[in-house]
């Protein structure tokens, strides 16, 4: 098989050859963590001002930089408070508009431009503080992140952070939103994020190492939900007309599961250590946004996890349906761990944003009417938010999710839906449903107050059981975990990038305690205040 890197070479010659150089385009993605933005521009897009792409994050910097250009030249059309939130992202993202002019800037602890390079570099600093009846806990992290132009065509970024929890408040096993971790000692651990892209008008190609979601959502998305750590993959990009885009990664996931073919034992001075290896785990998946009438989206894709030693050449092909491959190489034996999903967005009554998303992990129709057999494993989400109307700067959003019994799941354990064992899916995972209610306040620039509602419960797992008995289970046969959450969380963005939170929340638990951080089992009433400068 041929080496990555030589055939990530060959595809950036012919990506040289194919696109001619008086195409101006630049991509750096922008971290999927700092909301605020997102939020801004999806709520221009429910008032018909702009259109976005909400069910595949992050945006490129270019992008958010275009669509902040179309809201200038409708600024009559924006309140006030919308005017000086213009405003305010414009002194980030004329880095892109205005790369040689002269503008408002924000605060960059390096930055530099000319007509060939340019380069914008900062620290990252945060602390954020929890306390209830448990006691309390803290999280602080720091680290430097930058991102650079070269030419027309490239693109470049890096950020590392370092962090720390002061008790231990992620693990595999929680059932929580928090960002994923791989504790390395003492709490601690690390995230170097990275990319490099070669982009053009209407598409870009990248090896990138980053955060990424697909499936629309205010309570997380149940394709790709982007709390894993990141993994390195190849990321394509292609929007040839209006009316379609196209999506497609490969990704190289860390099965944590030990080879020991290639496992060995050494001496080390007085003593012999075990020296490990993991067994190699890869994601193949796309994602095609069909737009038949201004404001509807209509996305479908497919997905593909696989153990083969090495990336399958089958498999770097973007467009193909990666189910019926495996039939072909797989025949005889257990196949591949295949997925499909499809969704609807609609923003064509204004204020009024719709969505649906179907996470598809095994779907039988010949079982549906067999109550011996009946399974199927799929993820279902369907909701709404409501801006801007009848009160100008409330948003309201309802949504719900509903997840079957084993999807996301798999009995091969190199070939499940997880990355570090972290699902990559829902945040609830199989055999659970979660009701979401919100209402959001936005009254000032910078500014958004948030009260929330959730009422989350999960079943019993059923992966002890293995390929022979996952066939027939109910939904939820017996609450094996639930949860209530009312939240009122308040941010104010003081600077490009620098935030002021504060929150309280009531939260009742109950059930299995493994799913839940001791510091949050039980009814618990937690503050939370935070500080940073990044993420």
């Amino acid at each position: 098989m041929e080496p990555i890197f030589l055939l990530m070479r060959k595809v950036l010659i012919f990506l040289l050859f194919l696109f001619p150089a008086g195409v101006t385009a630049q991509t750096v993605l922008y971290d999927i963590s700092n909301t605020a933005v997102y939020a801004f521009l999806e709520e221009m897009a429910a008032e018909h001002l702009i259109t976005v792409t909400s069910e595949a994050k992050p945006w490129s910097r270019m992008y958010i930089a275009e669509r902040l250009q179309a809201l200038q030249e409708q600024e009559d059309r924006l309140t006030p408070r919308q005017k000086k939130e213009l405003a305010f992202y414009l002194r980030d993202f004329n880095k892109e508009l205005r790369p040689e002019g002269e503008y408002k800037k924000r605060f960059d602890l390096i930055r530099y431009q000319d007509s060939l390079f340019t380069i914008a570099a900062n620290i990252i600093l945060g602390v954020e503080y929890w306390h209830n009846g448990n006691g309390g806990v803290y999280h602080r992290w720091n680290g430097a992140q930058a991102f650079a132009y070269v030419g027309e065509h490239w693109g470049f970024q890096a950020s590392l952070r370092d962090n720390h929890d002061s008790r231990k408040i992620r693990d595999p096993r929680y059932l929580q939103q928090l960002p994923a971790s791989n504790y390395k000692g003492d709490n601690d651990f690390s995230e170097m994020r990275g990319g490099v892209f070669y982009s053009w008008k209407w598409g870009h190609f990248g090896l990138v190492k980053d955060n990424f979601a697909w499936g629309d959502g205010r309570a997380g998305a149940n394709i790709f939900g982007g709390r894993t750590p990141s993994f390195v993959r190849l990321d394509l990009l292609l929007s040839p007309a209006r009316w379609i885009e196209f999506r497609y990664t490969h990704g190289w996931l860390a099965s944590m599961v030990v080879d020991s073919s290639r496992s060995y034992w050494f001496q080390d001075g007085d003593h012999m250590t075990y020296r490990k290896y993991y067994m190699p785990k890869y994601l193949a998946a796309n994602l095609y946004t069909v737009k038949p009438w201004p404001r509807l989206h209509i996305y479908f894709g497919n997905s593909i996890i696989y153990d083969y030693a090495g990336p399958f050449p089958a498999y770097l092909i973007p467009f193909v349906f990666f189910k019926s491959i495996d039939h072909t190489y797989s025949a005889g034996i257990d196949n591949m761990n295949a997925q499909m999903f499809l969704g609807v967005s609609s923003r064509q009554i204004r204020h009024l944003y719709l969505y649906t998303t179907l996470f598809l992990d095994e779907i039988s129709l010949s079982r549906m009417t067999d109550p011996d057999r009946h399974s199927n494993f799929y993820s279902w989400k369907v909701g709404g938010e409501l801006s801007n109307w009848p009160l100008r700067d409330v948003m309201f959003t309802a949504e719900y999710t509903r997840t079957n019994p084993l999807a996301y799941q798999h009995y091969v354990p190199t070939l499940t839906f997880e990355t570090n064992r972290y699902n990559l899916g829902y945040w609830l995972e199989d055999n659970s449903e979660e009701l979401f209610l919100a209402l959001a306040w936005r009254p000032l620039r910078g500014f958004s107050a948030r009260l929330s509602w959730s009422a989350a419960r999960k079943g019993p797992d059923y992966t002890p059981l293995g390929n022979n008995g996952r066939l027939g289970l109910p939904f939820i046969e017996h609450v094996d975990w639930q949860q209530q959450l009312l939240a009122l969380n308040l941010s104010y963005q003081i600077i490009n990038d620098g935030y002021l939170t504060l929150g309280y929340s009531h939260r009742k638990q109950t059930g299995n305690p493994s799913y839940t951080p001791e510091f949050w089992q039980g009814t618990t009433d937690t503050w939370h205040m935070g500080i940073n400068f990044g993420f």
